[in-house]
C-alpha cells in the first residue's frame, strides 16, 4: 500500500492519497482545491487516481473533488446521507470498496456533520486487521470535532448526541494499534484544542484524549462538545463554504496571472471599489500604509483572517513585501472561495510613496503605555479580539471582548467617540481588527504590540484568570 498525507497549515487541513501496488489505482480523500500535488505524487508512484471522496461537506475550505474529476476520469464517492449537487456513488454504512490489496470500509460517523463518514482501511497484503482510520472530523488528535456548526440549538444538541454514539459504538471499540489520520489537524478551528501531531492511534486517544474522559457520561460529554468557552468563534466565510461544497465548487480553469499595477492604476482601482489587503507584517503596516486598507499579514493565519474581514464578492488588491508571495496568497484566497486578486502593487509601498500617493499610519502602544492610559480614566475603550478560551484564561482589566471573527458583525458595539486600544495574543489579529475599525470610520485606534503575551511578560495586572 502506498500512502501520503498532504498537510496545509493555513487551513489546519490534511488530505490523503492511498494507492494500490497491485492495481496502480489510487483514492484521494478530503480533497483541497489545488489538486496538482495529488497528480504529481501519483505520477511519481506510477499510480492512476481512480476514486475521490470527502468525509463530509466542509465548512472551512472549498473541496477540490470536482476539480479532480475535471482533470481525468475517476469515480466520485460519498456517504449515503450526503446531499450533493453532483453525481457520486453513495456508500452505505459498512459498505466496502476493494482497490487491489487495499480495502476501505465505510463507517457512517455523524456528529461533526450529519452525513459524515470515516474510512477504515485494511492492507490485505499483510492481514485482515485494520491498519488505519481516516477519521475526517469524527476523532481528532487530542480532541473531537465540534458539532455546533449547523442548525439551531436543537440541531446542535442532536449532533452532539450523534458524536457521542459515533465514538462509543464505531470508533473507540477499534483495536488500539489502529492509526488515526484526521482531516482537521493543528491549525483548524473545527476543534477547540487540537494537538500538534498529525497522526495518532485509537489506543493513545482512548487513554489520553481529555474529551474522551467523560464519554461514559453522555450528557456531560455532549455539553462539553458544545461549550462555547473553549471553542473558537466561527469565521464569517464558513457560512457559505458548506453550501458551495454541497453544490460542487465552480471549476477553476486556467488561472490568470494577477497584474502588477503601477501606483496610479492601483489608486484608480481603489476608487472603483476594489479593496486593498496589505499582506505585510503589522509593524510595517503601522509605519505607513494605503488609507482604507486592511492589514492581513501573509502566513499561515492569512486565510482565516482574510475570510473574516473580506466581503464575499470583493475585488481584491494586494500589497506584498515580496512578489514571490503572490501565488501562495492567491491559492489561500481560492481555497476559501474568493475570486483571484484583480492586481497587486508593483514596487510595493516604496513605489506608492515616491509616486506621492496618500499615506496612513496606525499608532502602536506597548503594554506599559496601554496600562498608563487605562489608569488615566480618559474614556479609553479596550478591545480584546482573542478567542473565548483565551479571554476566559485572563485579560486586561476593564477590557471588552469581541473575538476578531465576530467583529465585522459587531462594529457598532465599538464606540467611535472614544479612543480604542486593540490587543490579541501577539499583535497580528489586533492589527487586522484595528485596520478594520479604521476603515469603518473609527479615527482614534491604537494597536497593542506584543499583545497579551507581552502584557503578562511585563507582569501587569490580569483580570478573570
Amino acid at each position: 500500500m502506498i500512502f501520503r498525507q498532504f498537510y496545509e497549515p493555513s487551513l489546519g487541513h490534511a488530505s490523503y492519497l492511498l494507492g494500490s501496488e497491485d492495481t496502480g489505482e489510487a483514492l484521494v480523500l478530503d480533497v483541497r482545491r489545488d489538486v496538482d500535488d495529488y497528480y504529481d505524487f501519483a505520477r511519481e508512484q506510477n499510480l492512476r487516481i481512480a476514486y475521490a471522496a470527502d468525509t463530509h461537506q466542509h465548512n472551512d475550505y472549498l473541496t477540490g473533488i470536482t476539480q479532480l474529476e475535471s482533470r481525468a476520469p475517476l469515480e466520485l464517492l460519498s456517504g449515503a446521507r450526503a446531499e450533493l449537487g453532483y453525481r457520486t456513488r453513495a456508500l452505505e454504512d459498512g459498505e466496502r470498496l476493494v482497490m487491489g490489496e487495499i480495502e476501505f470500509e465505510t463507517l457512517h460517523t455523524p456528529g461533526h456533520t450529519p452525513e459524515h463518514i470515516s474510512l477504515l482501511v485494511r492492507d490485505r497484503s499483510r492481514g485482515e486487521e485494520p491498519v488505519m482510520l481516516l477519521s475526517g472530523g469524527a476523532l481528532l488528535v487530542a480532541d473531537v470535532a465540534r458539532p455546533d456548526l449547523l442548525g439551531d440549538e436543537a440541531e446542535k444538541r442532536r449532533n452532539a448526541k450523534a458524536m457521542c454514539r459515533t465514538l462509543k459504538e464505531k470508533i473507540l471499540p477499534l483495536p488500539d494499534h489502529v492509526l488515526v489520520y484526521p482531516t482537521h489537524v493543528a491549525g483548524s478551528l473545527c476543534g477547540g484544542n487540537i494537538g500538534s501531531m498529525l497522526v495518532t492511534t485509537i489506543g493513545y486517544e482512548r487513554r489520553l484524549n481529555d474529551m474522551l474522559m467523560s464519554i461514559d457520561n453522555s450528557e456531560h460529554f455532549e455539553q462539553r462538545c458544545l461549550d462555547l468557552g473553549p471553542l473558537p468563534t466561527v469565521p464569517p466565510y464558513w457560512r457559505r463554504m458548506r453550501r458551495q461544497n454541497q453544490d460542487g465548487p465552480a471549476l477553476l480553469g486556467v488561472l490568470p496571472e494577477p497584474p502588477a499595477l503601477q501606483p496610479r492604476e492601483f489608486a484608480r482601482r481603489i476608487t472603483e471599489g476594489a479593496l486593498v489587503v496589505d499582506c505585510r507584517a503589522p509593524e510595517a503596516f503601522a509605519g505607513a500604509h494605503i488609507p482604507g486598507s486592511l492589514n492581513v499579514g501573509a502566513g499561515t493565519a492569512f486565510p482565516t483572517w482574510a475570510g473574516s474581514v473580506l466581503p464575499d464578492e470583493a475585488d481584491i488588491l494586494l500589497v506584498v513585501d515580496d512578489p514571490g508571495q503572490l501565488w501562495d496568497l492567491y491559492w489561500k484566497l481560492l481555497r476559501i472561495g474568493y475570486r483571484e486578486p484583480v492586481g497587486w502593487l508593483a514596487g510595493g509601498m516604496r513605489a506608492w510613496r515616491i509616486a506621492a500617493q496618500p499615506l496612513g499610519s496606525l499608532p502602536q502602544w506597548t503594554p506599559k503605555e496601554l496600562d498608563a492610559h487605562r489608569r488615566d480614566g480618559n474614556g479609553l475603550f479596550i478591545l480584546d479580539v482573542r478567542q473565548p478560551a483565551e479571554w476566559h484564561a485572563g485579560h486586561v482589566p476593564g477590557a471588552h471582548h469581541i473575538s476578531g471573527s465576530e467583529l465585522p458583525a459587531q462594529l457598532d458595539e465599538v464606540p467611535k467617540d472614544k479612543p480604542v486600544a486593540v490587543y490579541c495574543g501577539s499583535g497580528y489579529r489586533s492589527s487586522v481588527a484595528a485596520s478594520l475599525l479604521r476603515r469603518s470610520g473609527h479615527r482614534h485606534v491604537f494597536n497593542v504590540i506584543g499583545g497579551f503575551t507581552a502584557w503578562e511578560a511585563e507582569q501587569l495586572p490580569v483580570e478573570g484568570a
